[in-house]
């Protein structure tokens, strides 16, 4: 095991912070800010403010992170946040949103999406399938560039940003000029080599995996819808040219390699890159890992219009 992923084990359990999913929800969440905001470097010198969005089910708040002088208009980069559909407030992801403004001369904006079980699919895809109508229609007001919008998800926020994706494409509206996908959750079926291989992991197992997805779905819910499960979508041509990133020890690494090479075959301009010792969850961990460190350069040249590569690629 990479001697820095050891290091943050033997940290968090010498800190003895109980599982987010066996604590009554709102104590949850709370814990599941608390323990990956305490992870992540930040950066002070990034301001943010807070705009509220009209969406389906309310106003939906987003915070956007910006450079201080910062020209305008600004490109901008939606972020989608992880968390199994049910954490992930905007404390866990505050440092992670201010590294990344800062590395990559675009305004970062956080979006609190609804969240399960209270509000399972499609809540979550109807709340950002309305943050990007309302960019379309009214960014201009607030200071942003609308023709140089990028979306970034972090593991279950990938199957948010790519279900609304999927359905501007139907649609014919306007896509953002690039995707990235870090650790993405697209395939309820769980059947990947890389679900046993990581069955019983430390940072992700399947166990939990079982449970966010019966959470997102809700009792209710299809499997097989490709908005709700991207891993279904039978057609991928049109969508924006995308980075995909995977943890090489995560159960979710054979579904997003394997979805890049479907985005591949589909025409799609893909660049993908397994950072071979990491666990889930690792973008969030710079103040740990420096393979973390790495991510964020190299997705922040993403998002500010750097040539995706064709090829994957490890480290």
């Amino acid at each position: 095991m990479n001697p820095q992923v050891t290091a943050l084990l033997d940290d968090l359990a010498a800190a003895g912070r109980p599982s987010s999913r066996t604590l009554p929800l709102a104590d949850g969440r709370r814990n599941f800010d608390d323990l990956f905001g305490s992870l992540s470097d930040t950066d002070p010198s990034v301001a943010v403010r807070a705009l509220s969005v009209p969406g389906p089910g309310g106003e939906i708040p987003v915070h956007v992170y910006d450079a201080a002088g910062a020209h305008q208009p600004r490109p901008l980069t939606l972020f989608f946040h992880g968390g199994g559909w049910v954490f992930g407030g905007r404390d866990a992801y505050d440092g992670t949103c201010r590294l990344l403004a800062a590395a990559s001369d675009t305004a970062v904006a956080f979006v609190d999406y609804r969240l399960a079980p209270e509000h399972p699919f499609p809540a979550a895809v109807d709340d950002a399938t309305a943050v990007l109508a309302w960019i379309g229609e009214r960014g201009a007001d607030e200071g942003f560039d609308s023709g140089r919008v990028s979306v970034i998800g972090d593991s279950s926020g990938a199957t948010v940003a790519l279900g609304s994706l999927l359905r501007a494409r139907d649609r014919g509206d306007p896509l953002p000029r690039v995707l990235v996908l870090v650790y993405p959750a697209l395939d309820p079926s769980m059947s990947s080599d890389s679900y046993r291989e990581f069955a019983d992991d430390d940072f992700l197992s399947r166990a939990e995996m079982e449970w966010y997805w019966a959470q997102y779905l809700g009792p209710d819910g299809d499997a097989g819808d490709p908005l709700a499960a991207p891993a279904r979508a039978r057609d991928l041509p049109g969508l924006p040219p995308t980075m995909v990133i995977v943890a090489g020890h995560d159960v979710l690494r054979d579904e997003g390699e394997a979805f890049a090479e479907r985005l591949r075959a589909a025409g799609v301009p893909v660049t993908a890159k397994r950072f071979e010792e990491m666990p889930h969850g690792f973008l969030a961990m710079t103040r740990y890992l420096d393979p973390a460190r790495e991510a964020i350069a190299e997705v922040a040249g993403a998002l500010s219009g750097a040539p995706l590569a064709t090829e994957a690629g490890r480290s």
